[in-house]
């Protein structure tokens, strides 16, 4: 049974990154997807270009919004099959930086779109999954979401929550037939992480690398997926070694001083979208 071909699948925050790429590597397989997106004219852009990978519709959404998530999701039903066969909540922000500069706005904004996001699509397609028993929930979240970092306090808090929903209605909802899986990449090469210099024991993977892992997990359904495969073993171990040696990984890896020490010039411009990342704009925003 092909779990692609033919199936009606949502992607949120689709029009650049992660999404779009998921979105072409669905589409070349033969799946009916639709896109979501807070920036209108981007979204629309985005379709554009996907036509030519298959059918594809876009409208916007505010994932932070229960409302527009369920009015994104009802055009979505009718342009497939009445139904919605797979989500994949993909929408996400990640504001950087020592903790005690985060301003409110920042630490709202990343946990309306990172984690209220998810639930929100969750419970909106949980009971038409559950009631015909089939569909598949695919939640981006990161590895960060085992392995937290300095300057990615309140981004890895959200992500551990993606990670630890997942896991729970994976088992929670297995008996009624709808499978729930979570894809946990590394630094992926996109506006995220704009003006970081990562070292080379965290070489960026590119977003056709998740698209890829997302088209694995559909094909044959799994709960945890990191990219690369090796750091989810890596993230699992390293929360419980003692700080001394969990400090000294970091520091060989790289990753105690990258979300502290970068160029904020050159991320001012995505940090200061990620702080304002609620509401539909018209426009790039």
């Amino acid at each position: 049974m092909d779990n692609i071909r033919g199936k009606t699948i949502a992607i949120t925050g689709a029009a650049r990154g992660i999404g779009y790429a998921t979105a072409a590597a669905l589409l070349e397989r033969g799946a009916r997807v639709v896109i979501g997106d807070r920036e209108v004219v981007l979204q629309e852009s985005a379709v554009a270009e996907l036509g030519r990978y298959g059918q594809v519709s876009g409208y916007p959404l505010d994932v932070t919004d229960p409302e527009s998530f369920a009015a994104f999701l009802d055009k979505a039903r009718t342009d497939g099959r009445g139904q919605i066969d797979v989500l994949i909540n993909n929408a996400g922000v990640m504001p950087v930086g020592p903790f005690l500069e985060q301003s409110e706005q920042a630490i709202r904004s990343a946990i309306e779109v990172n984690f209220y996001g998810v639930l929100t699509g969750c419970r909106l397609v949980l009971p038409e999954m559950a009631a015909r028993r089939s569909g598949h929930i695919v939640n981006i979240a990161s590895v960060a979401g085992m392995l937290a970092v300095p300057g990615q306090a309140v981004y890895a808090g959200t992500k551990f929550a993606v990670v630890g929903v997942s896991t729970a209605l994976a088992d929670e909802f297995a008996p009624q037939g709808v499978e729930v899986s979570c894809v946990m990449p590394t630094f992926t090469n996109t506006e995220l992480i704009a003006g970081t210099h990562t070292s080379s024991a965290q070489k960026p993977v590119e977003p056709e690398d998740i698209a890829a892992a997302v088209v694995k997990i559909l094909d044959k359904p799994t709960t945890l997926v990191s990219v690369p495969p090796a750091l989810r073993f890596i993230s699992a171990i390293t929360p419980v070694l003692a700080p001394k040696a969990r400090r000294w990984l970091a520091h060989k890896m790289g990753n105690d001083t990258v979300f502290l020490d970068f160029d904020r010039g050159a991320r001012d411009g995505y940090e200061r979208r990620a702080q304002a990342a609620r509401g539909v704009v018209d426009g790039p925003s």
